[in-house]
């Protein structure tokens, strides 16, 4: 029996379709929709919820995983998590230090944020899970979708590398991208958003669902609404020399007030200063560029003079690969070729040079203004670890800022920052800055329990946060400083500071290591080892280990020192030491803010 349009409710199409279908219904299938559709409409109504809502649990069910040494992927892991639970997402988050590997094979879509750290390597958090998906043990994963955003600096040789070793590593598993891999360099926000877009209309295109919210974050009322691209301009209230007459350095500390910004912040956390260059530097370059400074550019959609580019826009004082290949289009100069086609001569030739030495030494170019700024990227914003609390300052923070001072090819350089800070900044002028949020670098969350914290030269700036946050809480919980520069008399970076703190018991006890006042140079991790039955005994009760400082050499040592440690007075393999380590670091009782 076939439905007519005539004498019947439905139109010609709806009459097709239905005598398409009922044809092919079993006795079970009719017997189910005479029901369904003799039921009330407000019966029908919740059926079809409740299979639109099951529909969209199977199908948008997304894990983020993150690998964050500062930071910056935790919080751009935290704003997508919140943007796709607006759209009726099911999201995962994760530090990859507390996901368990073996649960990859569990994953439909995952999202790895990930930065690089140092020379090409895996942040703390994402070590274990590195070595995991690159070993035999990885699991084929053949029905995982993934999308990897990358964070990096450009002016480093390996960059983005961790997260273009990720990407590879999951194709080779078997794995489909979502969408291709972002590289975002410092200045990473207007990137990092894109791939988010990207992904999420391709997660959403499988419900026909569009995008409803923004990846913003609403600013919750007390929040600051100042932001790296919004930054609040701070006036200098003090600018100390902590160095002693006859040091070889100067360390700056530089107080700032924060009154009006409603910035908030905790003991780790550092704050970004944009900083300009220099604008002797700046009218040397245009003189042997021969541009007129007055000549308008555009610059990240912005029309602005030549010299405002140069100055307040772009960065003209780190040479890295990539910014000598763009140059080359533009010289002929054969010693140039011959530069970049050595691995290790462009590198020698880099170190310590700016962008004027590069002008200097291989001209002449072909270049205009536009095509000359076209090649430059932003300058980055300068991180400085906050050294006040704000429980007890709170119009206020405090840096501990090293002025970096060279001499290079005959040419006195400066530090772009501290630099400025140091010869240019006076009291009462501002400072654009901003507040970087580091939750990897957080006092404990039980307050009696013992922190051993470890720095060298201006590394010790959040320990003098951390104990003033302590001492403002009344906190009695064990605190044991070692800290290292290079003499005691001219280098002891707040000495009254850690007396007054050790007289009140506020600091448990202190060792120093002056590296050139003995014949012998000593360091932070030889006092390590001098003391490494106690350092043991306080890990024992539950110490968390930080370091802060160079990573190259003094944080390297130092994780060294602390596994030798840790296997002799503990009596443990190798093997067992290395995993005693990576416990702490999942427990959080190993954390390191290192550059």
């Amino acid at each position: 029996m076939k439905l007519q349009v005539i004498n019947s409710p439905f139109n010609e199409e709806q009459v097709k379709l239905l005598n398409e279908l009922l044809p092919k219904l079993t006795g079970d299938q009719r017997i189910w929709l005479n029901g369904y559709l003799s039921a009330p409409q407000a019966t029908i109504d919740a059926i079809v919820e409740e299979a639109t809502s099951t529909v969209k649990t199977i199908t948008q069910t997304v894990t983020i995983l993150y690998g964050s040494q500062t930071g910056n992927s935790q919080g751009l892991a935290e704003k997508y998590a919140s943007a796709l639970k607006n759209n009726d997402v099911d999201v995962t988050i994760s530090s990859l230090t507390k996901f368990k590997p073996n649960n990859l094979k569990k994953v439909t879509n995952l999202l790895l944020i990930i930065s690089t750290h140092g020379e090409g390597d895996p942040p703390d958090q994402a070590i274990q899970f590195y070595d995991f998906l690159h070993s035999k043990r990885a699991p084929k994963l053949e029905n995982l979708h993934y999308s990897v955003l990358a964070l990096g600096d450009s002016s480093y040789e390996f960059f983005c590398k961790t997260g273009k070793d990720f990407d590879e590593q999951f194709a080779k598993l078997g794995a489909i991208r979502i969408v291709p891999r972002t590289d975002c360099d410092v200045d990473y926000d207007d990137a990092a958003a894109q791939w988010f877009s990207a992904v999420q209309q391709k997660l959403l295109q499988q419900t026909n669902l569009a995008v409803t919210s923004s990846t913003q974050n609403p600013i919750a009322q007390g929040d600051s609404t100042y932001s790296r691209k919004n930054p609040f301009y701070a006036e200098v209230l003090e600018s100390i020399n902590l160095n002693g007459r006859g040091s070889n350095k100067e360390t700056r500390h530089i107080e700032l007030s924060i009154e009006g910004s409603n910035f908030h912040f905790e003991p780790g956390d550092s704050v970004g200063i944009l900083p300009e260059n220099d604008d002797k530097l700046v009218d040397a370059l245009l003189t042997v560029l021969q541009f007129n400074a007055q000549t308008e550019v555009n610059v990240f959609e912005e029309s602005l003079p030549l010299k405002n580019a140069l100055q307040k826009r772009l960065e003209i004082t780190v040479l890295s690969k990539p910014l000598l290949q763009k140059i080359a289009s533009y010289t002929e100069h054969k010693d140039f070729t011959k530069l970049l086609e050595d691995a290790n001569a462009w590198k020698d030739y880099a170190k310590g040079r700016d962008l004027l030495d590069v002008v200097e030494d291989f001209a002449p170019f072909t270049w205009d203004a536009q095509q000359f700024v076209d090649l430059l990227r932003k300058i980055p914003a300068r991180l400085y670890s906050i050294a006040s609390s704000q429980k007890a300052n709170n119009d206020e923070v405090h840096l501990t800022i090293g002025k970096v001072s060279y001499e290079t090819n005959g040419r006195q350089r400066l530090g772009v920052c501290s630099g400025s800070v140091a010869e240019r900044i006076q009291i009462g002028d501002t400072l654009p800055i901003y507040v970087h949020k580091n939750p990897n670098f957080r006092l404990p969350e039980h307050e009696d329990t013992p922190i051993i914290m470890i720095g060298a030269g201006t590394g010790v700036a959040p320990y003098r946060a951390f104990l003033e946050e302590r001492e403002e809480l009344g906190i009695e919980g064990k605190a044991w400083l070692i800290f290292g520069d290079q003499h005691f008399v001219t280098d002891f970076l707040y000495q009254t500071d850690w007396q007054r703190w050790l007289a009140s018991g506020t600091l448990t006890q202190m060792h120093v290591a002056f590296s050139r006042d003995t014949d012998k140079k000593i360091y932070v991790q030889h006092k390590i080892e001098e003391n490494a039955a106690s350092f043991y005994e306080w890990l024992e009760q539950g110490a968390v280990i930080y370091v802060c400082g160079d990573e190259k050499s003094m944080a390297a040592d130092v994780d060294a020192i602390i596994h030798r440690v840790i296997e002799q007075q503990g009596q443990k393999t190798p093997e067992e030491a290395k995993a005693f380590v990576n416990e702490l670091k999942q427990q959080n009782r190993y954390q390191r803010d290192v550059y």
